[in-house]
């Protein structure tokens, strides 16, 4: 079985400014339609933009390796190879992969028959920064390294270079022709990022040699000093570029949590940070206060927001007297608590001075929010249930609750394997069908579950769930703790900083991925963020997200396995989670005998053989998760509708994923998967039909909901292997058709991606599904220095 690579979010939440389609090379603007909501980066013509400076720019973690197809690659090492490496193929505004100039003339299929071959030509003036010309013996390295067959390297992915058969120069230096083995629609993944043939050509170059360090690059910056101390990349114009300048002469990428965000921005220490909806709220606040000053002369008084302002009239008496009252030791203690609060409050208030200065920019990410649904066991086995629980659920209303309070459209999604815009986007939606509250009644009855019928319980058992309103999860909550629970697969905890509660708050971060082997490094790393483009997506997901929440539990302390309680003694396995029937029970005590069972009816909701139809919803309780509790509520109440118990079961951020979704122990869960531009290739792990492996074991790669079948398969290869883009696309299309039909995962809504920036930084922001074209961010001209330009050029 081959591992799959993970496509970093570094890429996922960035964009590209439009680059010339070259023939042959894209695929075409008609098919997907438009975009959800485009880009928000200011874009502005190069003309216009000064040349030099400094941006410094927020990422989650300093990286633990540089190079982009190791287990625990992330997405800050995603975003570096995107200024420093070679991307033979970027993603424009749409997200459809696109030739990139500034090292292909041309890439394209040559010969189909007997066996597809590829032509690269490339930019003759293309080279390496230790002036050697990137060319064949760079392609040949990295396929070597690459595609399986030495398990030497350290490898996180081997998908489409397996396939290769051979790779060798073409009529002249600047040509590379590569023959395939076996037809591949997906080729323009392969080879983005290059790296030089110093790093891939043995496993200890690979394995090592690029994971603090890259000595030789090809970007419009060079990597410059990596400090851990001050927490920062510096990246610095290259000047061996070919194509057009770096407008600034540094970028800076700082690592800073979502939490701290907001403050390092205020402090000056940030020019451009992804935040959560709580940062956001604090800039649009800023600016409002800052507006009413404006027209309110002499307007002063408490604030209407911050610390301090939620305390009552009777309260702030109450405060004084204890703090001047007669008891000294309470007196004292209060007033040490009063000083601390003022200053909370002076340093809010400056902050929010500081943010005046800042815009938000918005759009939404390539990455969809989806309900999961186990059908391993339980209810969910039944298709016919878990169709119901679809055919119940109002996904615009959902919608509305994450993306209507931002001003970002509020449409569902209608695809598990594309995004509004990319070429192989169709809403499919119609093969479930949508909410109809008597087509679920229907399918519910017709898999045997009636209302009122009898439910056997042992006695004194309380008659709805113990815990169902219950917050077991014991990680800190509350605002500004930078954690919001919601979880991609792919990208790390740290991610986690949306504070704003209720159906008006929107972020939604998530979760990391990767797999270490062996003597490999460990995926520790938080930040990863799977991609749409050109860093590893699929590969070994679940056992990085398992080694990072290891990180998160031992950071917690030792007490953090207790901290994560449950309510139902079956949550406890450990098995390993891509593995089913691991003997999660062994070295249990003997269990105590059956007690006395007592009968009563279901009511209003339903049952069937003596149990009610009651599905367990885990969510995570961390700091910041309100708006996902507030859609898995709003769910509940859908459900209960027609007659199913959803019993919400919050747990710690660190188990989430390790001991529910991986290991399968939920019915219902949120959690959320990239876009990619690459579905046949990326897509196909995470809806594979589960296969037994020789143990007896379940193996379900990334299909963490346990509902696959063989058609969908039959399609993901068919479409793999499909030269016609076209029909590839149409092959994806009918997959997707019959995901939706098994009813494994709804998808709900695509994330939104909210980025706080300095007003005159320009051609960045908000990428929703472009890649950012590094050497046009810069800062804006001022009116003066424009029109000196313009005479200049008369």
């Amino acid at each position: 079985m081959s591992q799959r690579r993970r496509r970093s979010l570094a890429f996922l939440t960035s964009g590209v400014l439009a680059l010339p389609l070259l023939a042959g090379c894209g695929a075409g603007d008609e098919e997907g339609g438009p975009v959800a909501a485009g880009q928000d980066i200011a874009m502005t013509s190069r003309d216009r933009v000064a040349d030099g400076g400094v941006v410094r720019w927020a990422v989650d973690t300093l990286p633990d390796t540089l190079n982009t197809f190791q287990a625990d690659a992330d997405a800050t090492t995603a975003r570096i190879a995107g200024a420093v490496l070679p991307q033979l193929f970027v993603m424009d505004a749409k997200g459809q992969p696109v030739a990139n100039p500034d090292y292909l003339e041309k890439a394209e299929i040559v010969a189909r028959e007997p066996k597809q071959v590829v032509l690269y030509k490339l930019n003759q003036q293309a080279v390496w920064s230790d002036g050697r010309e990137i060319g064949a013996a760079d392609f040949v390295a990295q396929w070597r390294a690459l595609n399986g067959k030495d398990s030497a390297y350290w490898t996180a992915r081997n998908a489409g270079y397996e396939r290769i058969e051979k790779i060798e120069r073409g009529k002249t230096d600047l040509e590379v022709k590569v023959t395939f083995a076996k037809p591949y629609t997906d080729w323009r993944s392969l080879f983005t990022p290059l790296y030089p043939k110093q790093v891939t050509g043995t496993p200890d170059a690979f394995n090592e040699g690029a994971r603090g360090a890259l000595k030789v690059t090809a970007g419009a910056f060079n990597l410059g000093a990596v400090d851990k101390k001050t927490a920062t990349v510096a990246l610095t114009r290259n000047a061996r570029w070919w194509g057009r300048p770096a407008k600034l002469d540094t970028l800076v990428l700082t690592a800073v949590p979502r939490a701290e965000r907001p403050a390092a921005l205020a402090a000056g220490k940030l020019d451009m940070a992804e935040i959560d909806r709580t940062g956001a709220d604090r800039i649009a606040l800023a600016h409002r206060d800052a507006k009413a000053a404006k027209g309110a002369e002499g307007a002063g008084g408490a604030p209407a927001h911050g610390p301090g302002a939620s305390v009552t009239a009777a309260q702030a008496t109450m405060s004084w007297a204890i703090a001047y009252g007669a008891d000294e030791s309470k007196a004292k203690e209060e007033q040490a608590s009063r000083a601390a609060n003022a200053e909370a409050a002076k340093k809010y208030a400056e902050e929010q001075n500081a943010l005046r200065t800042f815009a938000v920019r918005k759009s939404l990410e390539p990455a969809y929010t989806q309900l999961a649904m186990n059908g391993a066991s339980g209810p969910l086995a039944d298709e016919r249930v878990r169709r119901a629980v679809a055919r119940a659920l109002d996904r615009k209303a959902l919608a509305e609750i994450v993306l209507k309070p931002l001003g970002l459209p509020a449409k569902p999604v209608g695809s598990h394997l594309a995004l509004a815009g990319q070429p192989a986007y169709a809403d499919n939606s119609d093969a479930l069908g949508g909410q109809d509250t008597q087509a679920a009644q229907a399918l519910l009855a017709d898999a045997g579950w009636r209302r009122g019928g009898k439910i056997t319980e042992p006695a004194g058992a309380k008659a709805g769930p113990e815990a169902s309103s219950e917050d077991d999860g014991k990680t800190p909550a509350g605002p500004g703790t930078g954690n919001d629970g919601l979880y991609v697969v792919g990208q790390d905890d740290e991610r986690n900083g949306d504070e704003r509660g209720g159906d008006e708050r929107a972020g939604d971060e998530q979760g990391g991925a990767g797999n270490p082997q062996d003597a490999r490094p460990a995926a520790a790393g938080p930040g990863l963020s799977p991609a749409l483009t050109v860093t590893p997506l699929a590969a070994q997901q679940q056992a990085s997200l398992l080694a990072q929440a290891d990180v998160a539990r031992a950071a917690a302390g030792p007490d953090a396995a207790r901290d994560t309680a449950t309510t139902d003694t079956d949550t406890d396995a450990k098995g390993a989670p891509v593995r089913e029937g691991d003997g999660a029970g062994q070295g249990k005590a003997s269990a105590a005998p059956a007690p006395a069972k007592q009968a009563r009816t279901s009511g209003s909701m339903l049952a069937k053989d003596g149990k009610a139809l009651s599905l367990r919803f885990v969510l995570p309780s961390g700091p910041g998760s309100e708006s996902l509790r507030a859609v898995g509520e709003r769910i509940a109440q859908m459900l209960q509708k027609v007659g199913i118990q959803a019993e919400l079961k919050k747990v710690a951020d660190e188990s989430f994923f390790k001991d529910h979704i991986a290991s399968g122990q939920y019915d219902l869960a949120l959690y959320s998967w990239p876009a990619t531009a690459y579905p046949a290739t990326d897509a196909r792990p995470i809806f594979a039909k589960p296969e037994p492996a020789a143990d007896g074991s379940l193996l379900v790669e990334q299909n963490y909901t346990r509902v696959g079948t063989d058609h969908i398969d039959q399609l993901f290869d068919q479409a793999l292997g499909e030269l016609d883009e076209g029909a590839s696309r149409d092959l994806i299309r009918k997959a997707d058709a019959r995901i939706w039909a098994a009813a494994g995962s709804i998808p709900l809504y695509q994330r939104p991606e909210l980025v706080a920036v300095k007003p005159s930084l320009v051609n960045a922001g908000a990428f929703g599904l472009g890649a950012p074209r590094f050497q046009d961010i810069g800062w804006k001209k001022s009116p003066a220095a424009t029109e000196k330009n313009a005479k200049e050029k008369k």
